[in-house]
C-alpha cells in the first residue's frame, strides 16, 4: 500500500508503507512533529508516522494537569519508540481552570460517556494552544507534518477534536506561516480521527506500541483508577481486541520513568517493545537508535 498522503482523514493512515532503508545516497528522512500526551492514541499516531518513514520529534506539554503520570508516560513512550527527539514545554492552563483536569476542586466524571454532553474533562483552548505551539516547532525544524492523536468517536465530541476544527486550523496554518504562504506548509495529520478505540488498540498492537508504558487514566496514582471515562473506554477496547490481560489496572508497573526536568537530559533510545505487546509481528519502530536527547523547554511567560 502506498505511503499516506498529507491530509486529515484516517483513510490516509491504514497500513502506511515503511520508509526505505537509509543509504549513503538516500535523502534524509522527512521530519514530523508528534504531539505526545503519554496516552494510547498519541503513541499510536506517532508510531504510524515512524512506520511511514518520518523522523519524529515528540512534543509534550506540562499544562498544569492534575497529575504528572501522563508526562512520565510520554517520556517512556518516546524512548521506547525511539523518537529522534522529545521536548517538554510548560504552559500553565491551570492558571484559570475551567476543567476537571486542571482544577482539583472539580470531581472527575465516572458515570460513563453521555451522548451529546461535553464532559468536564474538556480543557478550554487546550488543543488550540498545543497545535499553535507545535506548528511553530514544526516550521522552525522544517517538519512536513504535524501528527495528532485526536479522536472524535469514542469521546463526547470535544469541540477541538472534530473534523471541521482541524480543517479550519489547517487553513489558519497555511495563512499564518511563511512555509504555508509559500505553498509548502505543515500538514495536520490526524490518522485516528474516526477510528473506534478497538481499532486503535489493534493497530497499536500491530505496530508494537508499548501499551504498558502508556497512561490513559484521568487520575494519578500508582495504578489507573479503572472507573473514569478514559479507563472504561480503554479497558473495553482492550478486552474486545483480545487483550484482557492489559485491561483493569493495565498490568503491574515498575516505578514510573522520571521526567526530563527531574532527571536531566536523557537520550531517547530504541529499546525493544515488551514481548507479548505486539500482535502479528515484531515492531518496526522498537529498534530505532537514539538521535537526540530529551529537551525541556523553558516555561512560557
Amino acid at each position: 500500500m502506498p505511503a499516506p498522503q498529507p491530509g486529515l482523514g484516517p483513510e490516509t493512515a491504514v497500513s502506511p508503507a515503511p520508509f526505505p532503508a537509509a543509504s549513503a545516497s538516500a535523502p534524509a528522512a522527512p521530519i514530523a512533529v508528534a504531539l505526545l500526551s503519554g496516552g494510547l492514541d498519541s503513541a499510536t499516531a506517532a508510531a504510524l508516522a515512524l512506520e511511514s518513514g518520518y523522523r519524529v520529534i515528540g512534543l509534550s506539554f506540562d499544562y498544569g494537569q492534575r497529575h504528572r503520570r501522563e508526562l512520565q508516560a510520554a517520556s517512556a513512550v518516546a524512548e521506547r519508540l525511539g523518537l529522534a527527539e522529545h521536548r517538554l514545554l510548560r504552559v500553565d492552563l491551570a492558571a484559570w481552570g475551567g476543567s476537571s483536569l486542571t482544577d482539583l476542586e472539580q470531581a472527575l466524571p465516572s458515570d460513563g460517556v453521555q451522548s451529546g454532553v461535553i464532559p468536564s474533562t474538556y480543557v478550554p483552548g487546550r488543543n488550540t494552544v498545543f497545535i499553535a505551539l507545535a506548528l511553530s516547532l514544526a516550521e522552525a525544524t522544517g517538519a512536513e507534518r504535524l501528527v495528532l492523536g485526536v479522536n472524535a468517536v469514542d469521546y463526547s465530541g470535544y469541540p477541538d477534536c472534530r473534523p471541521d476544527y482541524l480543517e479550519a486550523f489547517q487553513k489558519l496554518a497555511d495563512l499564518a506561516s511563511r512555509a504555508g504562504r509559500a505553498g509548502h506548509g505543515v500538514r495536520l495529520w490526524a490518522p485516528l480521527l474516526d477510528w473506534h478505540k478497538t481499532r486503535i488498540v489493534r493497530e497499536a498492537l500491530r505496530l508494537g506500541v508499548p501499551l504498558e508504558a502508556t497512561w490513559s487514566c484521568y487520575a494519578g496514582g500508582e495504578q489507573p483508577c479503572g472507573v473514569c471515562d478514559s479507563c472504561r473506554i480503554r479497558d473495553a477496547a482492550l478486552i474486545e481486541a483480545g487483550r484482557s490481560d492489559l485491561a483493569g489496572l493495565y498490568r503491574a508497573r515498575s516505578s514510573p520513568a522520571p521526567l526530563p526536568c527531574e532527571a536531566g537530559p536523557t537520550a531517547t533510545g530504541g529499546a525493544a517493545a515488551a514481548a507479548g505487546e505486539a500482535s502479528g509481528g515484531a515492531s518496526q519502530a522498537a529498534d530505532r537508535p537514539a538521535q537526540h536527547p530529551t529537551t525541556q523547554t523553558p516555561a512560557l511567560p
